[in-house]
Formats: C-alpha cells, sequence, structure tokens
C-alpha cells in the first residue's frame, strides 16, 4: 500500500515536471513579453508591502512589534504563499474546468489529475511574487534588532517557508476539491489562501482572540509563519500554544497535506463528467 503511493506521487511528481517544463520553453518563446509580465507582477505586489511601510511612517510600532519584527512576518508568509502559488496556483481553475468539461481531457491521459491540473499553464510571472516576498524577507533580517540568533532560530527562517508553502499548497488543494461540488467556489478558497496570506503579514496582537484561536486550532495557518517566527523573535506563541509549538509546523504541514490528498481523492471520485 505505502509502496504503491510512493510509486503514485514519483509518477505524479514526473509528470507534473514534463508538464511544467513544456509551458516554461513556451513562455520563454517571447522573453522580452515574459520580462516585463515578471517585472510588473513584482512591482504590483510590492505595493502591499508599501502599505506597511506609509503606516510606519506615522506610528513606531504595530501591536507591540517594531517595523523590522512586522517585515519579517510579511516576509515570511509572502515568500511561502509565493512558492506555493508558483506550484499549484493553477489548481483553483478546477471549478471552470468542471463546468465546461475540459477536466475530462486530464482523465483519460496516463498521469496524475492532480498533477496535470497544477502544470497545466504553468505560471512562471508568478516569480514575482515570490521574488519580491524573498527581498523583503532578506531585508528584515538585515534591519531586524534584538534577536539572540542561534542554530535553531537560523534552521527555522527556511524551515518555515517550505512548511508554510505545504499549508497554503493543501488549502489550495483542498479548495479545488470543494470546487468539484460547489463549482463556484473560487472566492471561497481564495479567502483562505490569500486572504490568510495577507493576515499573517501582521503580528496577531492586532486581531480579536477568537479569530487567533480559530487559525491556530481550526485552520492551522498560525503554523506558516505566526507560530514559528515569534520563536525567532523570542516572543510568546499565539493562543496559549507552548513554546514547542514552534517546532511542529512539519508535523501540522505533514497532515494538512494527507487531508488535501484525501478531499482530492474524493472530490475525483465524486466528479460525473461534464457539467457535474
Amino acid at each position: 500500500m505505502a509502496s504503491g503511493r510512493v510509486a503514485t506521487a514519483a509518477e505524479g511528481l514526473r509528470a507534473y515536471g514534463l508538464i511544467a517544463v513544456m509551458w516554461i520553453r513556451s513562455t520563454m518563446t517571447y522573453r522580452f513579453s515574459f520580462a516585463m509580465t515578471l517585472v510588473s507582477n513584482l512591482v504590483v505586489n510590492f505595493f502591499d508591502f508599501v502599505v506597511i511601510l506609509l503606516m510606519f511612517g506615522h506610528v513606531r510600532g504595530l501591536g507591540g512589534f517594531a517595523f523590522g519584527e512586522v517585515a519579517f512576518l510579511y516576509g515570511t508568509t509572502s515568500t511561502a504563499f509565493g512558492l506555493a502559488d508558483l506550484a499549484m496556483g493553477q489548481v483553483g481553475k478546477v471549478g471552470r474546468r468542471v463546468r465546461d468539461g475540459t477536466l475530462d481531457t486530464f482523465l483519460v491521459r496516463p498521469a496524475p489529475v492532480l498533477a496535470q491540473v497544477a502544470a497545466d499553464r504553468f505560471a512562471l510571472r508568478r516569480l514575482g511574487r515570490l521574488a519580491q516576498g524573498l527581498l523583503v524577507l532578506v531585508w528584515s533580517l538585515v534591519v531586524l534588532e534584538g534577536v539572540e540568533w542561534t542554530v535553531a532560530k537560523a534552521a527555522m527562517v527556511p524551515l518555515m517557508t517550505v512548511t508554510g508553502a505545504l499549508i497554503f499548497g493543501s488549502l489550495m488543494t483542498a479548495g479545488a476539491a470543494f470546487q468539484f461540488w460547489a463549482q463556484d467556489g473560487a472566492e471561497v478558497a481564495n479567502s483562505f489562501t490569500y486572504g490568510g496570506n495577507t493576515l499573517l503579514q501582521y503580528p496577531p496582537s492586532i486581531f480579536a482572540g477568537e479569530l487567533v484561536r480559530g487559525v491556530v486550532y481550526v485552520v492551522p495557518l498560525a503554523f506558516v509563519n505566526w507560530v514559528p517566527a515569534l520563536y525567532v523573535l523570542g516572543r510568546e506563541a499565539p493562543a496559549g500554544l507552548p513554546p514547542w509549538a514552534a517546532f511542529a509546523s512539519p508535523l501540522v504541514a505533514a497532515g494538512c497535506v494527507a487531508l488535501a490528498g484525501l478531499a482530492w481523492r474524493v472530490g475525483i471520485r465524486s466528479y460525473r463528467s461534464t457539467g457535474s
């Protein structure tokens, strides 16, 4: 059973890579157009951070957090979301494919459907979002003050971006599975992915306690960056979590991936061809 799942996952990754490379080659045929799209994507996403820059032009702190700390939160979640959006952003179009029947073409091909849907029309321009988040993250590490760096804290930074990307990617996949039943449900999924990314860019101390507990214990978005980032910053974990919870992000990400995979399999099995 386990060996079969590993083989299926390997097959899916191979199919994903082949399809993505095909679309990358297609994109690079028009290199100037790609460059302009990439730069515009980078600039548009940078305006999100401009809001924070303008805010700190009038205040010295936000919810007890200094500018460098808020920039660190912004950079970690934006980088994680950028990775997930680059790799899995296309799955959000499942609802449209269900409505117009084009999903059927993926079902008859000898490759996992999820890999095909995620890699189809691979949007390399989304590197702009990833690059913007990574630039802010690196800059925040330069301006960050008062952090007593250890090996564990240094390792936590790249770890949280990877596990955060897995959590965001899982939410994208679960949202895509939801669209097998609610074919116009893309905005519902986006409220957890794009909305969650925006939420995590700011300190948990400025939000109501019920909301913070919701993203810790119900939809575990807090493990994208709040929980591990607050450990790096030397602050208490949100919603009464113990200090060791900062190291639980990989386990949470693994659980999210497993649940998202289950949701996708249930969704595929419930699909009844065109218009269902």
